[in-house]
């Protein structure tokens, strides 16, 4: 029966990093994603886009970005690959699992192009159709489609983490009238910027930071290692590289002992208040697995929790106040308890980055592994029966369309709309929840002319300006040993590859 088929919970987090949960090593307090992680299964390979965009697009269609049409961001540039939506071309996991008869709902960030969730097979949305904008601006999130219910939120109630979750409450309340299943994409816009959350959140946390940035990645790093997240041989990479938006401004993140303390002051505030944000996810996850479990349908939910891209180093260690211009404001005294709420607006810059990025290279933007790394989760009693597991098999954002018709039976398109759909370019991951054998994998990457081909256990990864690196990914995760000279066949054989995959999918590198 159809009512048998698993209801489906994806979890999208918006820049968060890899090593920004507890279950993956972080001193963030997380007990919800935690124990769906302890009563579940860890991947620790599962690969991302690179960027909010490209990530969403892939996920959304089994295919790679560029050939979704969101190569970059939401702007056209009237080239096949970099539309900035959705192309006709592609299905979206809503289209098909409602044509499987699914119910199909989406609660938090859109972001992937002029036609909306409701055009792509989403049949309610409540949240931000654009990337960011306050956490405290209701304004700013809509309902649809037009006219349906609203909720009322008193002055000062308002804060969209919470409100996102609210609807997706209501979202799974309605869907509970009918004989369906429901696939909720729960897309929470936190915590990317600006960083705000609420105040008593901020406050368990600011005594946390004042050891800084290098004191805490080697914490996490140990915590990494005693969980198994990353090998015992591993190593920590060193403090990472940054470069400002326009790739003038270059540097490296400098060791916290060398900054003065009214600086430093100010950069513990910032990551408090990514750390609130981060709890106030889990907390609101925790909302959504209390009202399954009360409802008896905890079991027969598939529960998939993953993050866009890597942490958002943007643009420099400080970080910056004004988005538009990037600009710094460097916060004391009475101002720093200002920080967080509904007139401020910050990131955390590229040392708090390097963080969340823990133990790798790089950040949001790059395919190093700092910048393509998801902290997976995948909790489904029902099927997940070795709890607790950490695989680490390669996977990747395009694999979800795939999974999903492999467990519901739904069909996948080879035409829809009148128009011919591309096939899927993933795999299921069901072997990974049964605990089957991994397969081998080539996996491909492109973002502002950062890319990257991970084949097997190899991976050529380059920074735009730079020549291609070659690492063994098995022994060498933190990419710290650099290849390239040993093996300079390999590397002409890989970039042959990547260079046959760039024409096929409309990779244009260069505008």
């Amino acid at each position: 029966m159809l009512k048998d088929k698993p209801n489906i919970v994806f979890i999208l987090t918006d820049d968060l990093g890899f090593s920004d949960l507890g279950c993956f090593g972080s001193e963030i307090e997380t007990p919800h994603l935690d124990k769906l992680a302890m009563d579940g299964l860890r991947l620790t390979q599962c690969y991302n886009s690179a960027r909010c965009c490209p990530s969403r697009a892939s996920l959304l269609t089994g295919v790679y970005p560029h050939q979704s049409g969101v190569g970059d961001m939401d702007q056209d540039y009237e080239l096949p690959g970099y539309r900035g939506h959705l192309k006709d071309e592609c299905v979206t996991i809503a289209e098909v699992l409602r044509e499987g008869g699914y119910r199909t709902y989406l609660s938090g960030k859109w972001h992937v192009g002029k036609h909306g969730p409701i055009e792509r097979g989403f049949d309610e949305f409540y949240g931000l159709l654009g990337g960011f904008t306050s956490f405290w601006d209701e304004k700013s999130y809509v309902r649809l489609p037009e006219n349906r219910p609203e909720r009322e939120y008193n002055e000062g109630e308002f804060y969209s983490t919470d409100a996102i979750t609210d609807y997706a409450l209501d979202f799974i309340n309605e869907a509970r009238g009918d004989d369906q299943p429901y696939f909720l994409y729960l897309s929470y816009n936190a915590p990317h910027f600006p960083l705000q959350a609420p105040k008593e959140d901020i406050e368990k946390y600011v005594q946390a930071y004042e050891k800084g940035w290098d004191q805490i990645r080697a914490e996490r790093f140990a915590r990494m290692k005693g969980l198994g997240i990353v090998e015992h041989a591993s190593q920590l990479t060193p403090l990472s590289e940054y470069w400002d938006r326009d790739r003038i401004i270059h540097g490296v993140n400098p060791s916290w002992e060398m900054i003065d303390p009214d600086r430093k002051q100010d950069l513990i505030r910032r990551m408090a208040i990514y750390a609130a944000m981060v709890d106030r996810v889990d907390q609101n996850v925790g909302r959504v697995v209390k009202d399954l479990e009360e409802n008896g349908e905890l079991d027969n939910t598939l529960i998939i929790f993953c993050s866009d891209n890597g942490a958002c180093a943007e643009w420099d260690p400080w970080g910056f106040d004004n988005w538009m211009t990037t600009t710094n404001i460097l916060h004391r005294k009475a101002d720093l308890e200002k920080m967080g709420g509904p007139d401020s607006y910050h990131s955390y810059g590229s040392g708090w980055a390097n963080v969340s990025s823990t133990p790798f290279r790089m950040y949001k933007h790059y395919s190093h592994e700092g910048g393509i790394s998801t902290p997976m989760i995948i909790h489904w009693p029902n099927v997940v029966k070795e709890k607790g597991k950490i695989d680490h098999r390669p996977a990747h954002f395009i694999d979800f369309m795939a999974t999903f018709i492999d467990i519901t039976d739904a069909p996948y398109p080879k035409v829809f709309n009148g128009k011919k759909i591309l096939p899927m370019e993933g795999e299921t991951l069901l072997p990974a929840f049964l605990g089957d054998e991994p397969t081998t994998r080539t996996l491909y990457f492109e973002h502002e002319e950062h890319c990257a081909i991970r084949q097997d256990d190899w991976k050529l990864v380059k920074i735009k300006e730079r020549d291609w690196e070659l690492y063994n990914i098995k022994e060498d995760r933190t990419e710290m040993n650099d290849m390239a000279n040993q093996y300079p066949e390999k590397i002409k054989a890989m970039k042959r590859l990547w260079e046959d995959w760039a024409k096929r999918t409309h990779v244009v590198p260069k505008f």
